[in-house]
Parts: structure tokens; C-alpha cells; sequence
């Protein structure tokens, strides 16, 4: 049952993630690649590969439309690849994911400097997103529970947005996310 979930999430990211990642210079397969091998270069755990992989899987399952956000909505879709995600994978995956717009929340609070690195569509989800933490959400955040993790994942989505650039497939990241699978 686990393993049909996992064909499941990668037969949605392999079909839909052709579709343009909003604004960006990439596709959503492409910006979840790069993601995931920016997080296997830096030598992360393979429970943070697979949330770098999947981080985005909650844009590709909403019928909103890319523009969401252009249109002024906030798609949720940190907390829409959970319903997916959850039953199969453990906290370690899933809440990096759930925590990484937060993240990007606190990384404005705590570097102010950062504001200014993300893109002109990351800025524009921000704001609908909540906005740039106080001092006190900020606290309360990088004290969670996988916060630190998040905030690596927040740090390599904002850099998978380079257009053409050459990754590993989707397949080499399979038998890492297989051996994650919960209770299978």
C-alpha cells in the first residue's frame, strides 16, 4: 500500500511538475531536483533529500492554478503535501515541509539582509504567507522541533531556481525515499 502512495506522490511530480514553477525561471520538477541535490551536496540526512524533493508537492495537488498567489491567494500547499505525505513518511520529512514558508518567515526576522536574496514571487508569497515574523515568532519558530532542518530546506529552495541547470533525475532519488517509507 506504502509503496503504491510513493508511485502515486512521484507519477504527480514526474506528470505535473512539468508545469511552470509560478513566475520562476524553472518548472516545479526542476526546482524540486535542484532542491533535493542541493540538499544531497551538502551532505544532508536522506529524511531532509526527501523533504528537499517534495517541499513543493502541495502546489502540484490544488486545482487554485499556478497563479495562485499572483491572484492573491495563499495556497496552503506546505500543509496540502501533508495529506499525502503523513502516512507514509516520518516527521522527520514531513515537518521540515510543513515549517518551510515559516522558515522563510523567520530567515526575513533574523537576517535582514535576506528580504532582499528572495525573488520577486517569493516576496509576493510572503506577504500572503503571514509576513516577515516579530522577534518573538521568530523565537518561538527556530525553537521547534526540525526548525534548523527547515530552515536548511528554506535556504535550498530559494537557490532551485536556475534555469537549465543539470541535476539528477527523478529516478535517483527513488531508493532513498523507498527506504524512508513508514510501516511498509
Amino acid at each position: 500500500m506504502k509503496n503504491s502512495s510513493v508511485h502515486s506522490i512521484l507519477e504527480i511530480l514526474s506528470t505535473k511538475g512539468h508545469e511552470q514553477y509560478g513566475t520562476e525561471a524553472v518548472s516545479q520538477l526542476e526546482h524540486a531536483l535542484q532542491c533535493a541535490t542541493l540538499a544531497k551536496t551538502s551532505n544532508a540526512t536522506p529524511e531532509l533529500i526527501t523533504a528537499s524533493l517534495l517541499h513543493d508537492f502541495g502546489h502540484l495537488v490544488h486545482n487554485l492554478g499556478e497563479d495562485a498567489a499572483e491572484r492573491g491567494i495563499d495556497d496552503r500547499h506546505e500543509y496540502r503535501a501533508l495529506n499525502y505525505l503523513k502516512t507514509i513518511f516520518s516527521d522527520a520529512v514531513t515537518e521540515p515541509i510543513r515549517m518551510h514558508v515559516n522558515a522563510k518567515r523567520y530567515l526575513c526576522a533574523a537576517n535582514k539582509d535576506y528580504w532582499d536574496s528572495l525573488s520577486p514571487a517569493s516576496k509576493t508569497s510572503l506577504e500572503l504567507q503571514g509576513g516577515i515574523f516579530t522577534e518573538a515568532e521568530a523565537t518561538e519558530f527556530i525553537n521547534q522541533p526540525y526548525a534548523e532542518d527547515a530552515v536548511k530546506l528554506r535556504m535550498w529552495d530559494d537557490l532551485a531556481k536556475v534555469k537549465n541547470l543539470k541535476t539528477p533525475g527523478l529516478e535517483y532519488f527513488v531508493p532513498v525515499i523507498k527506504k524512508l517509507i513508514i510501516n511498509s
